[in-house]
Order: C-alpha cells, then structure tokens, then sequence
C-alpha cells in the first residue's frame, strides 16, 4: 500500500439539499471526527452574517433580550457525549417501502458537544407562568414541498425537556469551534430525543403559551402507522433502543477461523444493559461483550464477539440490543408512512469460504 492511510468518505443521498451518511462502519472512536460527522438538511446551506452571532429570546419572558456569543461564551459550560441520530435512520430497511432519503445506517454520529445549558440562559430572562413550550428557529430556510413561501426550520421542545439541566446550546464540538456545517455559531443539543431537534444555526428562541403546530413538528416528524390515514399519529422524539453491527460488513466472504464481530449499541430510555447475538435467524440467542463509556449518560455502547467458526457457507447475523427501561429491538420494525425511528433486529449475511 506504499505506507498510504486508507481513509473512508461520506455517503451521498443528495446535494440540494446536502445530506450524507457518516462511514459508520469503520468508525471505532466515541468521538466522531468532524469531517466523517454525517450531514442532514432541508434547506440549502445559510448565509451568515454579523447578525447570526446574536441569539434572540423573546415571548413568554420577563426581559426579552439579545445574547451575543462572546456573552454565552463567557457563562458557565459543560461537556457532553452525545450521539444525534437522524430519525430517518435506516429508512430504506422498510417494507413497504416509504418515501424520504434512502439513509442506510450512517445517519448517526457521535461526539463532545460544550455549551450552555439552555436552563441558564432562560433563567436570565424569566419564565412567564404561561409557558408551555419552547420554539427553536435556526437561520437555514427555504421551500417546503407543498408550500410557496421560504419557512425556516423551526422545532420546539416542551418546557420539561428544554429545562433539563444537559439540553444545552452549544459552540464546540470536539473542542473546537462548531463547523458551519453542523450549526456554527450556535447549535441545540437535546439528549435522547432524535436529532432534528437538535436546530443548528440557531438564531430564535420563542417562549410560547400554547402547542407549537410548524410544519416540522405537526407534518413531519411525526409517526404515521397508517398508509391513508393520520389516525393514530404521535410525534417523533425520544431515540428507539437500536444497534448496528460495523464489523464484518454485509455480504462478506470470509475464512474459516477466529472473526471479531463488533459494533454499537445506544438508546433514549436509559442504558444499554445487553447486546445479543444470534446466528440462527434468532432461535437462540449469544450475549456480546459490552463497552460503555465511564460517567457518559447519552453515549453509545460499543460491543464485540469472538465468534469461531468451522463450516464453509452463508450465516445470517442478528444483533440486538436491550436498554434499563426493558426495551428490546423488535424482530420486526414499527412501519410508518414517513419512515421514521427504525429500530427492527439488526442482519448482515456473510459467507464463509
């Protein structure tokens, strides 16, 4: 190989808007360099100017007011891992098929996120006794297909989630500056919950006396169990208990002998407490080794087994993984019109020459 580094790239899904996969599968580090961290967008790319430095609060407060990032810079900061995982993750595993980007499993990234903790900032303000939730608008706005006017991306968060003392509005990832990329200057981080409420470039904050009913929080982002009808709609927020196995890859010839099958595990509900493997199209049932990181409550597990096998031929592997809250991966998943939370059985086949 002439001493060169083989490094993997982004998987493309489209470029207008930019979205692309992280190459999950040959990441092993709990922090996810920037330039692998995968891409996911509505809209073109934002414009920055002078004024994105500056956050606004407004509505249900006592003092409304402008932050500066020199000022939420200087405030008290903490650190997290946390993994953001597109909730469209794994999307083309369905059957039926839904519409939407085709992710595969690279919608998912993991790493160090500092900032603010969202709590502080609005205790500087003062919270109305009429707040009942919290809207997040980021600079980035365009078209919706449907609609004839430019909407930005805009979410909101119940006031119970956003006063949690770890959803925190961040400005470094990996101890740098955010990357323009995925929200520089300012970022949302919202633990647990999948990560389109994460709003990058965010801009606005709102405090409102009612429910929030934009279109990426009563259209999208919301499970549909029903090909021709929105009965029984919930929305979309905390991540499923799911896994993925990285290593062997799907479809992989093999040799006989001693193979490591790894991977990684994670969950909103908790923490993983097993990794199980199967491979007998799930009869029975193998417990991996597991690896969680030491005073990380989001992060995800990663896990590895020593499998040894003996006979040419073509194995099925199953992954699962089970959380503190007793949820399990599904052997089938929860189908849903627009896609979302896909968290059935994890499968690779390989063969074994």
């Amino acid at each position: 190989m002439n001493g060169k580094q083989i490094i993997p790239f982004l998987t493309t899904k489209s470029l207008h808007p930019e979205n692309q996969e992280s190459p999950i599968n040959f990441l092993n580090e709990w922090q996810t360099p920037i330039k692998y961290f995968y891409r996911r967008n509505h809209f073109t790319y934002p414009f920055l100017t002078q004024h994105h430095f500056w956050i606004q609060i407004s509505g249900q407060v006592h003092q409304p007011r402008f932050f500066h990032y020199n000022e939420i810079l200087s405030m008290p900061s903490k650190s997290l891992i946390v993994p953001l995982e597109c909730a469209g993750n794994k999307r083309v595993n369905f059957i039926p098929k839904v519409y939407g980007e085709q992710w595969e499993e690279g919608a998912i990234s993991q790493g160090k996120w500092t900032g603010v903790s969202l709590k502080d900032i609005l205790e500087n303000v003062g919270l109305s006794q009429n707040a009942q939730e919290i809207v997040f608008e980021g600079a980035d706005f365009g078209k919706k297909p449907g609609m004839h006017e430019n909407i930005p991306f805009e979410r909101s968060l119940p006031l119970e989630k956003a006063l949690h003392p770890d959803t925190i509005i961040a400005y470094k990832y990996n101890d740098k500056p955010l990357s323009f990329k995925h929200g520089y200057p300012f970022r949302l981080i919202v633990p647990n919950w999948y990560a389109m409420a994460s709003v990058k470039w965010l801009s606005k904050i709102k405090v409102i006396d009612d429910a929030y009913k934009g279109p990426f929080q009563t259209d999208d982002y919301v499970y549909y169990p029903h090909e021709d009808s929105d009965r029984d709609k919930f929305p979309v927020t905390i991540l499923n208990v799911n896994s993925i196995i990285q290593q062997p890859i799907h479809l992989s010839i093999l040799n006989i002998g001693i193979h490591e099958i790894k991977g990684i595990a994670w969950t909103g509900n908790g923490s993983i407490t097993e990794l199980q493997l199967s491979f007998d199209k799930g009869e029975t049932w193998k417990y991996a080794t597991l690896n969680s990181l030491l005073n990380q409550d989001y992060a995800w597990s990663s896990w590895s087994y020593i499998w040894k096998v003996e006979k040419k031929g073509e194995y099925a592997i199953y992954s699962r993984a089970k959380d503190s809250s007793g949820r399990i991966q599904p052997q089938t998943p929860f189908w849903n019109r627009k896609g979302y939370g896909y968290n059935a059985v994890s499968k690779i086949t390989v063969k074994v020459e």
